[in-house]
């Protein structure tokens, strides 16, 4: 685990440059989509459509496009039938990589990605390849000035899993199932939180230096770049030299 909070906050400061370019909005509209799809448009009895409307709102989205997308999911509303699966593969220094992806044109999201991977050095592997090295937990995180009893209290007495302070970021983890009641806990404590999401969490971190780790973060980059990808796991492991060195 250690180090993962740094990757999170690495992804949640490439959300912000995304949300400029309007990617994020993008990706979220895909999901409030397949969402509504899967399993109709009500929020209350439809738990994947309720969280991918509440990150539509956590990124300001428009309640127009969020209303729009769910009845292009329900059939209201013509739409674009969208494919969704996982990529696995090994990156730069032998990191671990999970793809999760919605596509249009399956034929284009896989030549894409498996450009990404082998321009930069990685290999695109078979089905459960590296999908056992990650665990499905929810999560959340929290300005380390935030009180830290407050959280933990909270979080363990909601059903929180654990609560931890790393790197300046106080990080709850949460069961899948658990993760929106947690959520919900903290926030009607007026607890602010920075970023919540289900996620893939590593087991174990795999640490990179130097050129890998340059090559690592350019072919992620370029992954998370990629309209028909929705989001990219990784098990790799900066120090904070590394890190700053790459981000600038």
């Amino acid at each position: 685990m250690a180090g993962h909070s740094k990757w999170a906050n690495i992804k949640h400061r490439k959300g912000a440059q995304d949300a400029k370019r309007g990617k994020i909005f993008t990706k979220l509209i895909k999901e409030i989509t397949v969402a509504a799809k899967i399993g109709g448009g009500d929020l209350e009895s439809n738990a994947r459509l309720r969280l991918a409307v509440d990150k539509g709102k956590q990124g300001n989205m428009p309640k127009d496009n969020i209303e729009r997308a769910i009845k292009k999911g329900t059939g209201d509303l013509d739409g674009v039938t969208y494919e969704e699966g996982i990529f696995e593969g090994y990156g730069p220094g032998g990191v671990a990589v999970i793809v999760e992806f919605m596509t249009d044109n399956r034929t284009r999201t896989v030549a894409d990605v498996r450009h990404a991977f082998n321009k930069y050095g990685g290999s695109l592997g078979v089905s459960g390849s590296v999908a056992f090295m990650f665990d499905r937990k929810g999560q959340i995180f929290f300005d380390g000035g935030t009180d830290f009893d407050t959280i933990f209290e909270a979080a363990l007495e909601a059903g929180a899993e654990d609560v931890k302070e790393e790197d300046g970021t106080i990080e709850v983890l949460t069961d899948p199932a658990e993760f929106e009641n947690v959520r919900n806990a903290l926030e009607g404590q007026g607890l602010k939180f920075q970023n919540a999401e289900v996620t893939m969490i590593p087991q174990n971190m795999n640490p990179v230096e130097g050129k890998q780790a340059e090559s690592l973060m350019k072919m992620l980059d370029v992954l998370e770049d990629n309209d028909d990808v929705q989001a990219v796991h990784a098990n790799f492991d900066l120090s904070d030299e590394e890190m700053e060195r790459i981000m600038g």
